[in-house]
């Protein structure tokens, strides 16, 4: 069996075209199939297409999530109902085509656990494009890893990968991350990308910036180590200074007006304070968080009644 795990949010008209399109691929695949359509309170009403779908198709199934809890999140409730032995991931915009599904099965069967999409050609505006590129540069950076920001969901995973990632538990979730974290055989393959068909993406800068912050947080530690490393460097530069003036004081008898100087270095080194009191708050802030542990998302309903047991 192939399950499909699409999360939804403000494509309600997309997903009649983008469920009979996965139908049609499925009758080239010698697999069964489920298509697990899970709703992140979406504001258009999607649930009852859903529904629709699923009385019309019984290997359409829905999840209503209670409230929006995030795309990645939905994803997270999607692998947890799927019974598939292959788990494909992806959108519910139609930028993702279904049709480049064989594709990437064909290439699991080489003998990789996991399959992603490369969108050479993305049908993206240029500010989304520009901005991916930088998020993806600096994660890897901070991470120490090498990403590809030609690669989002759209993927297809073994059961042994999902299990996997169904294991790790955190509030801050990012899915092509933790499957590349996990470190299980992976590739990449070429695909077409569409252009969005219906709305825009909700993600704007304040979520891209909400959404980098928690991926490079939940990943790496390195930042903290950062601003450590800058502070000793403040530190000797300040040294130095201090040295250079005590030199010129004493053996070169030349006074030393200081006022400006002063107020400088201290508004300086206060909002240095600050911004690495920053940087600790927001580890200390997830900390919390997974702390609590909350589950990481609440269903409302389903097509098939079951209910959540791995939340």
């Amino acid at each position: 069996m192939i399950s499909v795990v699409v999360p939804v949010y403000g494509c309600k008209t997309c997903l009649k075209e983008l469920s009979s399109r996965l139908a049609s691929v499925f009758t080239k695949i010698p697999a069964d199939y489920e298509i697990i359509f899970v709703n992140d309170a979406s504001p258009d009403g999607a649930w009852i297409k859903i529904c629709e779908l699923h009385e019309s198709n019984p290997n359409v199934k829905g999840i209503d999530l209670a409230r929006n809890f995030g795309q990645h999140h939905a994803i997270t409730a999607g692998l947890d109902y799927a019974k598939g032995d292959w788990v494909v991931v992806m959108d519910c915009d139609l930028q993702d085509r279904p049709e480049e599904i064989p594709k990437l099965y064909e290439k699991a069967l080489e003998g990789y656990e996991v399959v992603f999409g490369r969108r050479v050609r993305r049908n993206d505006s240029w500010p989304k494009k520009t901005s991916s590129k930088l998020f993806y540069r600096l994660y890897d950076y901070i991470t120490g890893q090498s990403s590809d920001h030609t690669v989002a969901n759209f993927s297809i995973s073994s059961r042994k990968v999902v299990e996997g990632y169904k294991s790790m538990r955190e509030q801050n979730r990012f899915f092509p991350m933790f499957i590349q974290w996990m470190g299980y055989p992976s590739t990449s393959i070429e695909i077409e990308h569409n252009e969005r068909k219906e709305g825009k993406s909700s993600y704007n800068l304040k979520k891209l910036l909400t959404l980098a912050t928690d991926g490079i947080i939940s990943q790496s530690n390195k930042p903290l180590r950062l601003s450590i490393q800058f502070g000793f460097l403040i530190a000797s530069a300040s040294l130095l200074y201090g040295l250079y003036l005590f030199f010129r004081y004493f053996f070169l008898a030349e006074p030393v007006q200081g006022w400006t100087s002063v107020m400088v270095s201290i508004y300086f080194l206060g909002g240095l304070l600050f911004c690495n009191l920053g940087i600790l708050g927001l580890y200390i802030g997830k900390v919390f968080n997974e702390t609590k542990a909350r589950p990481l998302y609440l269903i409302r309903d389903t097509t098939d009644k079951q209910r959540d047991e791995h939340a």
